[in-house]
């Protein structure tokens, strides 16, 4: 009863729980918890990887619309890494992130979280490497994201698409993560590395200024927007 008369399609972005009478599409931009969950039949999934665990092969990968961003300096002196994502979702692993800066003696920005954190079973972070930012906006990741080596984004779950990816790709900054989920279609090897082991995404990560940053943004800017 809320869908206008003279739309063409309508577009949601939960299962619908009732009779839609207009041609309709729905986005699925999750994982699950309900195994047995039925799908409608109109689903699209946001990654290749993401339709395929749940039955499906239609996808589409998530865009940004890069002007709300502004123009990439890809010029900045590049001084730290960071992290961008809800740190206190254990699945997103800020612990792993922490660690492999640590091993390679490098600088990490957090982007999502908090040095103190109960949710993470009252996690303190003392090192002052490590710092802080909270929750961040675009205009404030605007700020940060030029200054970064790189993005680590060691996720230990099936990430369906990972929006941190492609922004930080935009700001020329290359990414350092697990090879779960959407992750190998979305980082290539011109553009990043992925590993499940510690040690090798430390020993990548002193390596970053290999990458180039014009192709990095020219990727995301061609592929995700």
């Amino acid at each position: 009863s809320q869908i206008p008369a003279d739309v063409d399609v309508v577009h949601l972005n939960h299962q619908p729980s009732e009779d839609i009478r207009k041609p309709y599409i729905v986005t699925m931009h999750g994982n699950a918890n309900d195994v047995n969950l039925q799908f409608d039949q109109n689903t699209v999934f946001v990654s290749s990887n993401h339709a395929e665990r749940f039955g499906s092969s239609v996808f589409v990968h998530n865009g940004l619309n890069w002007n709300n961003y502004g123009k990439p300096d890809l010029t900045s002196k590049q001084k730290y890494f960071h992290f961008l994502g809800k740190a206190a979702w254990r699945i997103k692993n800020i612990k792993g992130a922490i660690q492999v800066c640590q091993n390679s003696n490098e600088r990490l920005k957090v982007l999502g979280g908090y040095r103190f954190n109960i949710k993470m079973g009252l996690r303190l972070t003392f090192d002052p490497r490590i710092s802080f930012e909270g929750m961040v906006d675009d205009a404030r990741k605007q700020q940060l994201l030029p200054y970064s080596k790189g993005l680590i984004f060691p996720v230990l779950w099936h990430e369906p698409f990972g929006l941190a990816i492609t922004e930080s790709l935009y700001f020329g900054v290359p990414v350092f993560g697990t090879p779960y989920g959407s992750l190998p279609e979305l980082v290539t090897k011109e553009v990043g590395l992925l590993s499940n082991s510690a040690s090798e995404l430390s020993k990548a990560i002193k390596e970053s200024s290999k990458y180039d940053r014009k192709v990095c943004s020219d990727y995301a800017s061609d592929l995700f927007n």
